[in-house]
């Protein structure tokens, strides 16, 4: 898809449906947060959601105390229902913005992106997120992503995704990230079907 179609796509999705009629919603994404926590999430830290959409990690993250936190996607409906639900969203950053194509103002300690790295199909779009994330990242910061594992869903939202095994995916990243730990997860959808994700700890390498 291209930049305009996809960004029309995940609109359309976001003004059409609510919150829990999506296949990705969690209630509580408490894997998340215990990664982020893996990763060394710790006060004052800097922390950016790539592909966060609505999604209730920003509400988790902003009852902490002292974290600098962005959420970063393709959709305004997505990110203005975010802002809508929590009471103190005015210190949070919000960025309408295709990954691939955003230009970072500052380093961050944290990347957190569950489910937006597996809809990029293409060698040059996983290649520009790849140099996104090194441009974004302090050094040493640490990564977590999430997509699809091999044997997850083939499609998402209908569109296509790219599966992956931790090491397929430590091969994209490298030699700018190394990969330090990954998890199989099964999230169950609001309908409770069961789609298998896995998720990676990268760390980035130091020039």
């Amino acid at each position: 898809m291209t930049d305009f179609d996809a960004q029309t796509h995940w609109e359309t999705v976001y003004k059409s449906k609510g919150e829990a009629d999506v296949s990705w919603f969690e209630e509580t994404p408490a894997l998340s947060i215990k990664l982020l926590q893996t990763a060394g999430l710790a006060s004052g830290m800097a922390v950016i959601d790539v592909g966060g959409g609505a999604s209730r990690l920003v509400d988790a993250l902003a009852q902490s105390d002292n974290l600098e936190i962005t959420v970063l996607d393709l959709s305004a409906a997505a990110l203005e229902r975010a802002r809508a639900r929590i009471s103190n969203a005015h210190g949070v950053k919000w960025i309408v913005s295709n990954v691939t194509a955003w230009m970072p103002d500052k380093k961050y300690d944290l990347w957190h992106d569950r489910a937006a790295f597996h809809f990029l199909t293409s060698t040059e779009e996983r290649s520009a997120y790849v140099s996104v994330m090194g441009e974004t990242l302090k050094e040493s910061g640490k990564a977590i992503i999430g997509t699809f594992a091999a044997d997850g869903p083939e499609k998402c939202s209908g569109l296509p995704v790219t599966r992956y095994e931790p090491d397929e995916l430590a091969s994209i990243l490298s030699p700018k990230f190394r990969l330090l730990t990954t998890e199989r997860h099964q999230h169950h959808t609001p309908w409770d079907s069961v789609q298998n994700f896995q998720f990676s700890i990268f760390e980035k390498v130091e020039e």
